[in-house]
């Protein structure tokens, strides 16, 4: 799992059928300092989360899992809000 920030929300008027009804957020991918790192993603949210929140996201083949479909093609789901970070950094 990796941490992210939502900046933003991705409308689209024709997705992939098994994604119909699922909201896209733009993410930027942060470390525990917040600082960010790497590109925005696009990130399937699969509960709920809003731009401004932190957020922590899986990628790869098991972004799929969360959303309870056979097959999608989906390289990031966000899969957590996070309350609070804390570090010894």
């Amino acid at each position: 799992m990796q941490l992210g920030k939502v900046i933003g929300t991705i409308w689209a008027t024709r997705k992939y059928e098994t994604l119909t009804g699922k909201k896209m957020q733009l993410v930027q991918p942060i470390n525990s300092s917040e600082e960010e790192i790497g590109s925005p993603i696009i990130a399937i949210d699969t509960i709920g989360a809003g731009p401004g929140e932190i957020i922590y996201y899986i990628t790869a083949s098991e972004a799929v899992i969360p959303l309870n479909v056979e097959m999608a093609p989906v390289d990031a789901s966000i899969v957590g809000i996070v309350d609070s970070l804390y570090s010894e950094q």
